[in-house]
Protein backbone atom coordinates (compact mmCIF):
# COMPACT_ATOMS: atom_id res chain seq x y z
CA UNK A 1 0.00 0.00 0.00
CA UNK A 2 2.75 2.27 1.18
CA UNK A 3 4.11 2.16 -2.33
CA UNK A 4 1.24 2.80 -4.62
CA UNK A 5 1.30 6.11 -1.99
CA UNK A 6 4.27 7.16 -2.20
CA UNK A 7 4.90 6.39 -5.99
CA UNK A 8 1.66 8.85 -6.61
CA UNK A 9 2.76 11.48 -4.43
CA UNK A 10 6.56 11.49 -5.88
CA UNK A 11 4.77 11.96 -9.46
CA UNK A 12 2.60 14.71 -8.40
CA UNK A 13 4.60 16.75 -6.34
CA UNK A 14 8.14 17.25 -8.20
CA UNK A 15 8.92 18.00 -11.57
CA UNK A 16 11.76 15.89 -12.07
CA UNK A 17 9.80 12.97 -12.89
CA UNK A 18 7.53 15.16 -15.07
CA UNK A 19 11.22 16.10 -17.38
CA UNK A 20 12.09 11.90 -17.12
CA UNK A 21 8.69 11.37 -18.83
CA UNK A 22 9.45 13.86 -21.36
CA UNK A 23 13.06 12.29 -21.61
CA UNK A 24 11.44 8.85 -22.47
CA UNK A 25 8.62 10.16 -24.48
CA UNK A 26 11.13 11.91 -26.99
CA UNK A 27 13.05 8.72 -26.80
CA UNK A 28 10.58 6.30 -27.50
CA UNK A 29 8.99 8.86 -30.33
CA UNK A 30 12.22 8.92 -32.11
CA UNK A 31 13.57 5.87 -32.48
CA UNK A 32 9.84 4.91 -33.77
CA UNK A 33 9.76 7.78 -36.11
CA UNK A 34 13.03 6.19 -37.07
CA UNK A 35 12.24 2.91 -37.69
CA UNK A 36 9.20 3.16 -39.35
CA UNK A 37 10.55 5.84 -41.82
CA UNK A 38 13.84 3.40 -42.75
CA UNK A 39 11.92 0.21 -42.63
CA UNK A 40 8.89 2.04 -45.24
CA UNK A 41 11.76 2.75 -47.47
CA UNK A 42 13.11 -0.40 -47.72
CA UNK A 43 9.87 -1.75 -47.83
CA UNK A 44 9.03 0.32 -50.82
CA UNK A 45 12.76 0.08 -52.06
CA UNK A 46 12.07 -3.98 -52.56
CA UNK A 47 8.39 -3.45 -53.98
CA UNK A 48 9.58 -1.02 -56.42
CA UNK A 49 13.00 -3.90 -57.40
CA UNK A 50 10.68 -6.71 -57.62
CA UNK A 51 8.69 -4.90 -60.77
CA UNK A 52 10.51 -6.25 -63.33
CA UNK A 53 11.77 -10.21 -62.33
CA UNK A 54 8.97 -11.68 -60.48
CA UNK A 55 9.33 -14.22 -58.39
CA UNK A 56 11.49 -16.74 -59.64
CA UNK A 57 13.47 -17.11 -62.41
CA UNK A 58 14.65 -20.07 -63.89
CA UNK A 59 18.04 -18.88 -65.76
CA UNK A 60 20.79 -20.32 -67.89
CA UNK A 61 23.09 -17.36 -68.96
CA UNK A 62 24.48 -16.50 -72.03
CA UNK A 63 23.42 -19.46 -74.18
CA UNK A 64 20.19 -19.79 -73.31
CA UNK A 65 17.85 -22.93 -73.22
CA UNK A 66 15.25 -24.26 -75.74
CA UNK A 67 11.78 -25.45 -75.45
CA UNK A 68 10.60 -22.87 -72.88
CA UNK A 69 7.59 -22.79 -74.16
CA UNK A 70 6.81 -26.21 -73.00
CA UNK A 71 8.56 -25.48 -69.63
CA UNK A 72 5.73 -22.03 -69.36
CA UNK A 73 3.13 -24.06 -69.94
CA UNK A 74 4.17 -27.26 -67.29
CA UNK A 75 4.65 -24.53 -64.50
CA UNK A 76 1.47 -22.78 -65.24
CA UNK A 77 -0.45 -26.31 -65.08
CA UNK A 78 1.17 -26.36 -61.89
CA UNK A 79 -0.73 -25.48 -58.16
CA UNK A 80 0.66 -22.40 -56.85
CA UNK A 81 2.37 -20.83 -60.07
CA UNK A 82 0.08 -18.03 -61.32
CA UNK A 83 2.24 -17.45 -64.39
CA UNK A 84 5.70 -17.46 -66.24
CA UNK A 85 7.49 -16.02 -69.04
CA UNK A 86 10.26 -16.01 -71.23
CA UNK A 87 13.13 -13.34 -71.10
CA UNK A 88 16.28 -12.77 -72.52
CA UNK A 89 19.05 -10.88 -70.57
CA UNK A 90 22.14 -9.17 -72.14
CA UNK A 91 24.10 -6.31 -72.34
CA UNK A 92 23.76 -4.02 -75.64
CA UNK A 93 25.74 -0.38 -76.90
CA UNK A 94 22.78 2.08 -77.23
CA UNK A 95 23.09 5.30 -79.17
CA UNK A 96 20.87 7.98 -77.29
CA UNK A 97 19.33 10.82 -79.33
CA UNK A 98 22.09 13.58 -78.34
CA UNK A 99 25.02 11.01 -80.19
CA UNK A 100 26.02 9.65 -76.94
CA UNK A 101 26.50 5.64 -77.13
CA UNK A 102 26.01 3.80 -73.59
CA UNK A 103 26.28 0.28 -72.17
CA UNK A 104 22.78 -0.66 -70.79
CA UNK A 105 21.23 -3.73 -70.10
CA UNK A 106 18.98 -5.03 -72.23
CA UNK A 107 15.70 -7.90 -72.24
CA UNK A 108 13.77 -9.33 -74.28
CA UNK A 109 10.34 -9.35 -73.11
CA UNK A 110 7.41 -10.87 -74.67
CA UNK A 111 4.39 -8.17 -73.17
CA UNK A 112 1.54 -10.62 -72.78
CA UNK A 113 3.12 -13.00 -70.87
CA UNK A 114 5.59 -10.42 -69.08
CA UNK A 115 2.75 -8.15 -68.07
CA UNK A 116 0.69 -11.15 -65.98
CA UNK A 117 3.76 -12.24 -63.96
CA UNK A 118 5.04 -8.39 -63.41
CA UNK A 119 3.80 -5.14 -63.06
CA UNK A 120 5.38 -3.28 -65.81
CA UNK A 121 2.25 -2.31 -66.76
CA UNK A 122 1.93 -0.08 -63.80
CA UNK A 123 5.61 1.46 -64.19
CA UNK A 124 4.71 3.38 -67.77
CA UNK A 125 4.93 7.15 -66.96
CA UNK A 126 3.15 8.25 -69.64
CA UNK A 127 -0.62 8.07 -69.26
CA UNK A 128 -3.19 10.39 -68.50
CA UNK A 129 -4.03 10.82 -64.85
CA UNK A 130 -7.29 12.52 -63.20
CA UNK A 131 -5.63 13.70 -60.17
CA UNK A 132 -2.11 15.78 -59.45
CA UNK A 133 0.15 14.04 -57.51
CA UNK A 134 0.73 14.98 -53.64
CA UNK A 135 3.90 17.20 -54.29
CA UNK A 136 2.44 18.48 -57.92
CA UNK A 137 0.36 21.54 -56.21
CA UNK A 138 0.72 23.76 -59.06
CA UNK A 139 -1.02 21.34 -61.50
CA UNK A 140 2.05 21.36 -63.85
CA UNK A 141 1.75 17.61 -64.85
CA UNK A 142 1.37 17.29 -68.72
CA UNK A 143 -0.16 13.96 -68.30
CA UNK A 144 -3.34 15.57 -65.74
CA UNK A 145 -6.66 15.36 -67.61
CA UNK A 146 -7.75 19.03 -67.64
CA UNK A 147 -11.43 20.05 -66.91
CA UNK A 148 -12.77 23.63 -66.91
CA UNK A 149 -15.54 23.01 -64.35
CA UNK A 150 -14.53 20.29 -61.35
CA UNK A 151 -18.32 20.06 -60.61
CA UNK A 152 -19.54 19.08 -64.05
CA UNK A 153 -17.03 17.78 -65.35
CA UNK A 154 -16.63 19.66 -68.66
CA UNK A 155 -14.18 19.02 -70.26
CA UNK A 156 -11.86 21.73 -71.83
CA UNK A 157 -10.84 20.15 -75.34
CA UNK A 158 -8.35 22.58 -76.08
CA UNK A 159 -6.74 21.99 -73.12
CA UNK A 160 -7.78 18.36 -72.78
CA UNK A 161 -5.01 17.38 -76.31
CA UNK A 162 -2.50 15.35 -74.29
CA UNK A 163 -4.87 12.98 -72.88
CA UNK A 164 -5.97 11.27 -76.04
CA UNK A 165 -1.88 11.13 -76.95
CA UNK A 166 -1.01 9.88 -73.54
CA UNK A 167 -3.71 7.14 -74.06
CA UNK A 168 -2.18 6.13 -77.50
CA UNK A 169 1.27 5.98 -75.38
CA UNK A 170 -0.13 3.80 -72.70
CA UNK A 171 -2.02 1.08 -75.30
CA UNK A 172 1.63 0.82 -77.23
CA UNK A 173 4.13 0.85 -74.09
CA UNK A 174 1.46 -2.27 -72.62
CA UNK A 175 1.64 -3.90 -76.26
CA UNK A 176 5.77 -2.59 -77.25
CA UNK A 177 4.39 -1.28 -80.25
CA UNK A 178 4.33 1.80 -82.45
CA UNK A 179 3.19 3.32 -85.40
CA UNK A 180 5.61 4.08 -88.50
CA UNK A 181 5.36 8.00 -89.75
CA UNK A 182 5.03 7.10 -92.96
CA UNK A 183 3.27 3.81 -93.37
CA UNK A 184 0.69 4.24 -90.26
CA UNK A 185 1.50 0.70 -89.95
CA UNK A 186 2.54 -0.64 -86.43
CA UNK A 187 5.70 -1.69 -85.95
CA UNK A 188 7.90 -3.38 -82.54
CA UNK A 189 9.16 -0.71 -80.26
CA UNK A 190 10.89 -0.48 -76.95
CA UNK A 191 10.59 0.78 -73.79
CA UNK A 192 13.44 2.88 -71.69
CA UNK A 193 14.05 3.74 -68.32
CA UNK A 194 12.33 7.53 -67.61
CA UNK A 195 16.32 8.62 -66.58
CA UNK A 196 17.93 6.83 -69.50
CA UNK A 197 17.97 9.45 -72.15
CA UNK A 198 18.71 12.52 -69.81
CA UNK A 199 16.03 14.13 -71.48
CA UNK A 200 13.29 14.12 -68.75
CA UNK A 201 14.04 16.79 -66.50
CA UNK A 202 12.21 15.70 -63.03
CA UNK A 203 11.45 18.79 -60.73
CA UNK A 204 10.99 19.16 -57.14
CA UNK A 205 7.71 17.95 -57.37
CA UNK A 206 8.84 14.66 -58.65
CA UNK A 207 7.12 14.77 -62.15
CA UNK A 208 8.86 15.17 -65.55
CA UNK A 209 9.34 17.57 -67.96
CA UNK A 210 10.57 16.56 -71.68
CA UNK A 211 13.33 18.34 -72.77
CA UNK A 212 15.21 18.43 -76.09
CA UNK A 213 18.47 16.77 -76.95
CA UNK A 214 21.65 19.33 -77.23
CA UNK A 215 23.86 17.38 -80.19
CA UNK A 216 27.11 18.24 -80.06
CA UNK A 217 29.20 18.70 -83.28
CA UNK A 218 32.77 18.62 -84.11
CA UNK A 219 32.97 22.54 -84.48
CA UNK A 220 32.18 22.93 -81.05
CA UNK A 221 29.10 24.40 -81.34
CA UNK A 222 26.16 22.38 -80.75
CA UNK A 223 22.01 21.51 -82.67
CA UNK A 224 19.18 21.10 -81.38
CA UNK A 225 16.28 19.10 -82.07
CA UNK A 226 12.44 18.50 -81.34
CA UNK A 227 12.67 14.93 -79.76
CA UNK A 228 9.18 13.41 -77.54
CA UNK A 229 11.23 9.87 -76.86
CA UNK A 230 7.16 7.96 -77.04
CA UNK A 231 6.33 9.98 -80.00
CA UNK A 232 9.48 10.17 -82.43
CA UNK A 233 12.42 9.15 -80.49
CA UNK A 234 14.30 5.67 -81.00
CA UNK A 235 17.67 4.22 -79.57
CA UNK A 236 20.01 2.77 -81.70
CA UNK A 237 20.60 -0.78 -80.29
CA UNK A 238 23.65 -2.72 -80.91
CA UNK A 239 24.68 -6.14 -79.92
CA UNK A 240 26.43 -9.05 -80.37
CA UNK A 241 25.35 -12.07 -81.99
CA UNK A 242 26.35 -15.63 -80.50
CA UNK A 243 26.64 -18.68 -82.09
CA UNK A 244 25.46 -22.01 -80.65
CA UNK A 245 28.19 -22.42 -78.10
CA UNK A 246 27.46 -18.98 -76.59
CA UNK A 247 30.50 -17.12 -78.35
CA UNK A 248 30.52 -14.02 -79.53
CA UNK A 249 30.32 -13.40 -83.53
CA UNK A 250 29.60 -10.16 -84.86
CA UNK A 251 27.81 -7.02 -83.70
CA UNK A 252 24.00 -6.31 -85.09
CA UNK A 253 22.95 -2.81 -84.87
CA UNK A 254 18.92 -2.10 -84.95
CA UNK A 255 17.19 0.99 -85.26
CA UNK A 256 14.32 0.96 -81.88
CA UNK A 257 11.39 3.39 -81.75
CA UNK A 258 10.24 3.99 -78.27
CA UNK A 259 6.86 3.29 -77.40
CA UNK A 260 6.73 4.42 -73.75
CA UNK A 261 9.10 5.27 -70.81
CA UNK A 262 9.27 3.18 -67.42
CA UNK A 263 9.61 4.47 -63.82
CA UNK A 264 10.37 1.64 -60.82
CA UNK A 265 11.28 3.47 -58.54
CA UNK A 266 14.99 2.44 -58.66
CA UNK A 267 17.63 4.80 -60.25
CA UNK A 268 19.78 2.24 -61.14
CA UNK A 269 17.33 -0.17 -63.33
CA UNK A 270 15.45 3.43 -64.59
CA UNK A 271 18.98 4.93 -66.13
CA UNK A 272 20.39 1.80 -67.45
CA UNK A 273 17.22 -1.13 -68.17
CA UNK A 274 15.94 -1.52 -72.01
CA UNK A 275 12.94 -3.98 -72.82
CA UNK A 276 12.97 -4.72 -76.77
CA UNK A 277 10.58 -7.46 -77.77
CA UNK A 278 11.68 -10.99 -77.35
CA UNK A 279 11.37 -11.80 -81.36
CA UNK A 280 13.75 -9.13 -82.00
CA UNK A 281 16.51 -9.79 -79.75
CA UNK A 282 16.36 -13.49 -80.48
CA UNK A 283 16.71 -12.19 -84.10
CA UNK A 284 19.61 -10.35 -83.47
CA UNK A 285 21.39 -12.23 -80.66
CA UNK A 286 20.85 -15.55 -83.25
CA UNK A 287 18.69 -17.49 -80.16
CA UNK A 288 15.34 -17.78 -82.93
CA UNK A 289 14.93 -20.93 -84.60
CA UNK A 290 16.84 -21.89 -87.33
CA UNK A 291 17.60 -24.87 -89.33
CA UNK A 292 21.07 -26.77 -88.96
CA UNK A 293 22.67 -28.66 -91.98
CA UNK A 294 25.12 -31.13 -91.35
CA UNK A 295 27.04 -32.61 -93.87
CA UNK A 296 27.90 -36.49 -92.66
CA UNK A 297 29.85 -39.09 -95.21
CA UNK A 298 27.14 -41.06 -97.24
CA UNK A 299 26.70 -44.95 -95.57
CA UNK A 300 27.43 -46.47 -99.07
CA UNK A 301 31.44 -47.39 -99.02
CA UNK A 302 31.20 -47.41 -103.01
CA UNK A 303 29.14 -43.69 -103.39
CA UNK A 304 31.90 -41.22 -104.15
CA UNK A 305 31.79 -37.37 -105.53
CA UNK A 306 34.53 -34.64 -106.38
CA UNK A 307 35.40 -31.99 -104.21
CA UNK A 308 34.29 -28.94 -105.66
CA UNK A 309 37.32 -27.00 -104.70
CA UNK A 310 40.24 -29.79 -105.13
CA UNK A 311 38.34 -31.58 -107.96
CA UNK A 312 39.27 -34.95 -106.23
CA UNK A 313 37.68 -37.60 -105.30
CA UNK A 314 36.15 -38.14 -101.71
CA UNK A 315 33.27 -39.97 -100.15
CA UNK A 316 30.00 -38.75 -101.29
CA UNK A 317 28.59 -36.22 -98.55
CA UNK A 318 24.74 -35.57 -97.52
CA UNK A 319 23.23 -33.40 -96.04
CA UNK A 320 20.61 -33.52 -92.82
CA UNK A 321 18.74 -31.17 -92.07
CA UNK A 322 17.35 -30.58 -88.36
CA UNK A 323 15.89 -27.36 -86.38
CA UNK A 324 17.48 -25.71 -83.85
CA UNK A 325 14.68 -24.28 -81.43
CA UNK A 326 14.46 -20.67 -80.36
CA UNK A 327 16.30 -20.54 -76.61
CA UNK A 328 15.75 -17.82 -73.81
CA UNK A 329 18.42 -17.30 -71.17
CA UNK A 330 15.55 -17.25 -68.21
CA UNK A 331 11.88 -17.63 -67.64
CA UNK A 332 10.39 -15.57 -64.86
CA UNK A 333 7.50 -17.21 -62.72
CA UNK A 334 4.92 -15.73 -60.60
CA UNK A 335 3.54 -17.37 -57.69
CA UNK A 336 -0.32 -17.66 -56.88
CA UNK A 337 -1.03 -15.43 -54.07
CA UNK A 338 -0.03 -16.58 -50.40
CA UNK A 339 2.75 -18.37 -51.47
CA UNK A 340 6.55 -17.56 -50.66
CA UNK A 341 8.96 -16.89 -53.09
CA UNK A 342 10.99 -19.49 -51.55
CA UNK A 343 8.15 -22.07 -52.02
CA UNK A 344 7.58 -20.82 -55.19
CA UNK A 345 11.17 -21.57 -56.11
CA UNK A 346 10.72 -24.90 -54.80
CA UNK A 347 7.31 -25.61 -56.72
CA UNK A 348 9.67 -24.81 -60.13
CA UNK A 349 12.56 -26.64 -58.71
CA UNK A 350 10.17 -29.99 -59.15
CA UNK A 351 8.58 -28.47 -62.16
CA UNK A 352 11.87 -28.08 -63.96
CA UNK A 353 13.10 -31.75 -63.06
CA UNK A 354 10.37 -32.91 -64.88
CA UNK A 355 11.12 -30.72 -67.74
CA UNK A 356 14.81 -31.72 -68.18
CA UNK A 357 13.99 -35.65 -67.77
CA UNK A 358 11.25 -34.86 -70.92
CA UNK A 359 13.78 -33.08 -72.78
CA UNK A 360 17.29 -35.09 -71.96
CA UNK A 361 20.41 -34.02 -73.54
CA UNK A 362 18.48 -30.97 -74.65
CA UNK A 363 18.11 -28.64 -72.16
CA UNK A 364 20.13 -28.20 -68.60
CA UNK A 365 19.97 -30.71 -66.24
CA UNK A 366 18.26 -29.97 -62.82
CA UNK A 367 21.59 -30.59 -60.75
CA UNK A 368 22.99 -26.94 -62.56
CA UNK A 369 20.05 -24.76 -63.29
CA UNK A 370 19.73 -21.50 -61.77
CA UNK A 371 17.16 -20.87 -59.82
CA UNK A 372 16.92 -17.19 -58.29
CA UNK A 373 14.25 -15.30 -56.27
CA UNK A 374 13.27 -12.14 -56.80
CA UNK A 375 15.34 -10.98 -53.56
CA UNK A 376 18.66 -13.21 -54.44
CA UNK A 377 18.56 -10.94 -57.67
CA UNK A 378 18.39 -8.03 -55.35
CA UNK A 379 20.67 -9.49 -52.67
CA UNK A 380 23.42 -6.11 -53.15
CA UNK A 381 20.64 -3.76 -52.84
CA UNK A 382 18.56 -5.57 -50.16
CA UNK A 383 21.80 -5.93 -47.78
CA UNK A 384 22.81 -2.22 -48.57
CA UNK A 385 19.68 -0.84 -47.08
CA UNK A 386 19.32 -3.36 -44.45
CA UNK A 387 22.63 -2.42 -43.18
CA UNK A 388 22.00 1.79 -43.86
CA UNK A 389 18.65 1.04 -41.63
CA UNK A 390 21.08 -0.79 -38.97
CA UNK A 391 23.10 1.66 -38.82
CA UNK A 392 20.63 4.76 -38.48
CA UNK A 393 18.89 2.56 -35.32
CA UNK A 394 22.36 2.04 -33.69
CA UNK A 395 23.19 5.77 -34.16
CA UNK A 396 19.57 6.70 -32.38
CA UNK A 397 19.62 4.31 -29.84
CA UNK A 398 22.94 4.88 -28.70
CA UNK A 399 21.27 8.80 -28.16
CA UNK A 400 18.04 7.37 -26.86
CA UNK A 401 19.97 4.95 -24.29
CA UNK A 402 21.16 8.14 -22.53
CA UNK A 403 17.89 8.30 -21.05
CA UNK A 404 19.30 5.43 -18.74
CA UNK A 405 21.45 7.96 -17.58
CA UNK A 406 19.11 10.67 -16.83
CA UNK A 407 16.69 8.88 -15.32
CA UNK A 408 19.68 7.75 -13.22
CA UNK A 409 20.94 11.28 -12.42
CA UNK A 410 16.89 12.30 -11.48
CA UNK A 411 16.31 9.10 -9.34
CA UNK A 412 19.87 9.13 -7.39
CA UNK A 413 19.19 13.34 -6.78
CA UNK A 414 15.39 11.81 -5.54
CA UNK A 415 16.54 8.99 -3.55
CA UNK A 416 19.07 11.18 -2.03
CA UNK A 417 16.56 14.00 -1.25
CA UNK A 418 14.22 11.02 0.42
CA UNK A 419 16.56 9.82 2.52
CA UNK A 420 14.69 10.80 5.67
CA UNK A 421 11.79 8.89 4.04
CA UNK A 422 13.18 5.57 3.33
CA UNK A 423 14.98 5.89 7.03
CA UNK A 424 11.07 6.25 8.35
CA UNK A 425 9.72 3.62 5.90
CA UNK A 426 12.63 1.38 7.03
CA UNK A 427 11.97 1.67 11.23
CA UNK A 428 8.51 1.02 10.38
CA UNK A 429 9.64 -2.61 9.28
CA UNK A 430 9.42 -2.10 5.34
CA UNK A 431 12.26 -4.71 4.02
CA UNK A 432 15.09 -4.24 1.77
CA UNK A 433 13.21 -5.54 -1.40
CA UNK A 434 10.11 -3.45 -0.10
CA UNK A 435 12.15 -0.08 -0.98
CA UNK A 436 13.97 -1.72 -3.84
CA UNK A 437 10.63 -2.43 -5.55
CA UNK A 438 9.23 1.17 -4.70
CA UNK A 439 12.07 2.72 -6.60
CA UNK A 440 11.92 0.35 -9.60
CA UNK A 441 8.02 0.75 -9.74
CA UNK A 442 8.67 4.38 -10.17
CA UNK A 443 10.95 4.21 -12.68
CA UNK A 444 8.49 1.79 -14.75
CA UNK A 445 5.59 3.92 -14.26
CA UNK A 446 7.13 6.73 -15.65
CA UNK A 447 8.46 4.61 -18.77
CA UNK A 448 5.33 3.45 -18.83
CA UNK A 449 3.42 6.89 -19.50
CA UNK A 450 5.96 8.45 -21.17
CA UNK A 451 6.33 5.16 -23.73
CA UNK A 452 2.51 5.19 -24.20
CA UNK A 453 3.08 9.50 -24.67
CA UNK A 454 6.29 8.50 -27.29
CA UNK A 455 4.95 5.67 -29.02
CA UNK A 456 1.80 8.26 -29.64
CA UNK A 457 3.45 10.66 -30.50
CA UNK A 458 5.93 8.69 -33.21
CA UNK A 459 2.79 7.11 -34.35
CA UNK A 460 0.89 10.64 -35.06
CA UNK A 461 4.01 11.81 -36.82
CA UNK A 462 4.65 8.89 -39.18
CA UNK A 463 0.98 8.89 -40.48
CA UNK A 464 1.33 12.47 -41.08
CA UNK A 465 4.53 12.68 -42.04
CA UNK A 466 4.12 13.82 -45.50
CA UNK A 467 2.12 16.70 -44.17
CA UNK A 468 4.09 18.24 -42.11
CA UNK A 469 7.06 17.97 -44.49
CA UNK A 470 4.89 19.63 -47.18
CA UNK A 471 4.25 22.57 -44.39
CA UNK A 472 7.87 22.69 -43.58
CA UNK A 473 8.86 23.43 -46.84
CA UNK A 474 6.07 25.88 -47.35
CA UNK A 475 6.50 27.83 -44.39
CA UNK A 476 9.79 27.29 -43.39
CA UNK A 477 11.58 26.55 -46.60
CA UNK A 478 12.85 22.96 -45.27
CA UNK A 479 12.98 19.81 -48.17
CA UNK A 480 14.27 16.81 -46.12
CA UNK A 481 12.66 14.67 -49.08
CA UNK A 482 13.40 15.47 -52.15
CA UNK A 483 11.93 13.41 -54.65
CA UNK A 484 14.81 14.18 -57.20
CA UNK A 485 17.11 12.58 -54.58
CA UNK A 486 15.29 9.94 -53.35
CA UNK A 487 12.94 8.87 -56.22
CA UNK A 488 9.81 8.37 -53.57
CA UNK A 489 7.08 11.28 -54.56
CA UNK A 490 6.52 10.22 -50.51
CA UNK A 491 7.83 9.60 -47.28
CA UNK A 492 6.92 5.98 -46.82
CA UNK A 493 4.46 6.09 -43.20
CA UNK A 494 3.92 2.50 -42.32
CA UNK A 495 4.01 1.72 -38.66
CA UNK A 496 4.02 -1.64 -37.69
CA UNK A 497 2.84 -2.84 -34.73
CA UNK A 498 6.01 -5.49 -34.05
CA UNK A 499 7.82 -2.65 -34.33
CA UNK A 500 5.86 0.13 -32.13
CA UNK A 501 5.54 -2.31 -29.30
CA UNK A 502 8.95 -3.52 -29.39
CA UNK A 503 10.28 0.39 -28.78
CA UNK A 504 7.08 0.75 -26.20
CA UNK A 505 8.40 -2.30 -24.26
CA UNK A 506 12.59 -0.81 -24.56
CA UNK A 507 11.27 2.43 -23.45
CA UNK A 508 10.05 1.28 -20.49
CA UNK A 509 12.86 -1.31 -19.53
CA UNK A 510 15.34 2.01 -20.15
CA UNK A 511 13.49 3.69 -17.09
CA UNK A 512 13.54 0.45 -15.15
CA UNK A 513 17.28 0.03 -15.59
CA UNK A 514 17.54 3.92 -14.76
CA UNK A 515 15.82 3.08 -11.50
CA UNK A 516 17.34 -0.10 -10.69
CA UNK A 517 20.62 1.81 -9.14
CA UNK A 518 19.29 3.88 -7.27
CA UNK A 519 16.97 1.52 -5.88
CA UNK A 520 19.78 -0.86 -4.56
CA UNK A 521 21.19 2.21 -2.99
CA UNK A 522 18.54 3.09 -1.55
CA UNK A 523 17.56 -0.30 -0.11
CA UNK A 524 21.18 -0.39 1.36
CA UNK A 525 21.06 2.79 3.79
CA UNK A 526 21.03 1.94 7.47
CA UNK A 527 17.70 2.86 9.10
CA UNK A 528 19.51 5.03 12.05
CA UNK A 529 22.14 7.16 9.39
CA UNK A 530 18.77 7.86 7.13
CA UNK A 531 16.43 8.87 10.19
CA UNK A 532 19.57 11.62 11.20
CA UNK A 533 20.17 12.66 7.54
CA UNK A 534 19.53 16.31 7.43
Amino acid sequence: MYQSLLTRKYLTSKIMPLLAMAAVMLSVATILITWSIMGGFLNTLLSSGRVMIGDVAVVWPNVGFAHYDDLIEMLEDTEGIEAASPVIESFGMVKLPNDQVELMQVKGVDPASFSRVTSFEDTLWWHPIEKPTSKDRDGEDLRIIRVNDPETKDIDESANDYSAIFTEMEKNGKLMQRPNPITGAMEPAGLIGIELTGLNDRTGAGIYAPMNPIIPNASGGYESDSVFMPSNGSIGLTVLSLDSDGRPVDPVTRTIPVANEFQTGIYEVDSSLVLVRLDLLQKMLRMDQAERVVRTESTDPFAFERDPQTGELRPKMIESIGIDPARVTSVIVRGADGVDANDTREIVKQVYARFAHKHPGEVPSEHIIMLRTWEDTNRTMIEAVKKETGLVLFIFGIVSFTTVFLVLAIFWSMASEKTRDIGILRALGASTLGITWLWVRYGAVIGLVGSTLGTALGTIIVININGIHGWMGQTLGIVIWDPRVYYFVEIPREVEVSKALIVFVVGILTCILGALIPALHSARMDPVKALRFE
